[in-house]
């Protein structure tokens, strides 16, 4: 399955809590309420999980899960982690997780 194929997968499971599709940091997105917490980068889904939490380390301990740099720039997000699109069967749950997370961080 494609990477779009996937992105596409996660915007309808999540559209029903409120989420969409959009753009942000050059890159397609799902956002709530204009902030994103998904995007897609080439094949790599990215995931704002906060740092610490259970369902960060658990998407860090994947194979190739790692923080998201998305300008390359080796400054990578610490709230954020990178993990390949074919990774399609912890893709949903990290992202139900990902939209809890920001919507407690956005009270």
């Amino acid at each position: 399955m494609s990477a779009d194929t996937v992105f596409e997968e996660l915007v309808s499971e999540l559209e029903p809590a409120g989420a969409e599709a959009g753009m942000m940091f050059g890159a397609r997105a799902i956002t709530l309420r204009n902030k994103a917490f998904v995007c897609l980068k080439d094949d790599r889904i990215a995931l704002k999980l906060g740092a610490g939490s259970a369902a960060h380390h658990a998407a860090l301990a994947l194979p190739g899960g790692e923080l998201w740099d998305p300008a390359g720039t080796h400054h990578p997000y610490k709230d954020w982690v990178s993990v390949p699109a074919s990774d399609t069967a912890t893709l949903s749950p990290l992202a139900g997780a990902a939209l809890t997370y920001l919507r407690e961080t956005l009270g």
